[in-house]
């Protein structure tokens, strides 16, 4: 019971933070229809886990992946995600562009937004798997990376829907591809290799648990 109180507290601890970062970054955003637009994710996740709670209580792990995910998401709907200014934050901690030194010509955010979804959410959605009644093993380590490629696909779609019935400028913005015309496959690419070397952790952790119980029993 003691141990069901303190994952509780911990739980909402986490919404209470994020809660915290994402009033603050709800202030003044730098368009406030594309904020609305990269919220309904967010509302989309919450509704979810409200409605699953009774039946599923993410793990610690999984419950602060998935709020360190959310918290890259909110700093994308702030700034909008091709201007969020990393390369303004890394010169003024270091004097020095991160663009200029590691070759880039344009605004990397989403592509790290779009490779930690996979990175972050594909542990959470093998956790759910697990508890709904897939066996751990293949399956349950192929099946998140399969979701995750799946949602992907859908996202761009939502955003191909959205800007085709947007303005040209709340299109582009909402879009973010920046003239880059592979950006929806380099997007879907960097979700599935978070989500396989997410997965591949996963195993690796899993095996190491079994070893480990193994050697100790008797």
């Amino acid at each position: 019971m003691d141990a069901d109180r303190s994952h509780r507290r911990y739980l909402l601890t986490l919404l209470m933070l994020f809660l915290l970062v994402w009033g603050s970054l709800a202030i003044a955003p730098e368009d406030r229809h594309d904020w609305v637009l990269e919220n309904l994710l967010v509302l989309a996740l919450a509704v979810a886990l409200l409605l699953g709670h009774r039946h599923y209580l993410p793990s610690r792990s999984a419950a602060t992946l998935i709020v360190l995910y959310l918290c890259i998401h909110q700093l994308g709907a702030h700034y909008t995600y091709a201007k969020v200014p990393y390369d303004a934050w890394w010169q003024a901690m270091t004097g020095e562009s991160l663009d200029q030194a590691l070759g880039w010509d344009r605004n990397q955010f989403d592509r790290l937004a779009h490779l930690s979804y996979g990175l972050l959410l594909a542990y959470p959605i093998h956790e759910v798997l697990i508890r709904l009644g897939v066996k751990p093993g293949f399956w349950s380590l192929l099946l998140p990376v399969d979701i995750v490629l799946s949602t992907s696909a859908v996202y761009e779609l939502i955003e191909w829907f959205g800007a085709a019935t947007l303005s040209a400028e709340e299109g582009r913005t909402f879009l973010a591809t920046q003239h880059d015309r592979w950006d929806t496959q380099k997007d879907m690419a960097l979700a599935a290799a978070g989500a396989v070397f997410a997965m591949l952790c996963t195993a690796l952790m899993s095996w190491r648990v079994n070893h480990l119980a193994r050697r100790a029993s008797p």
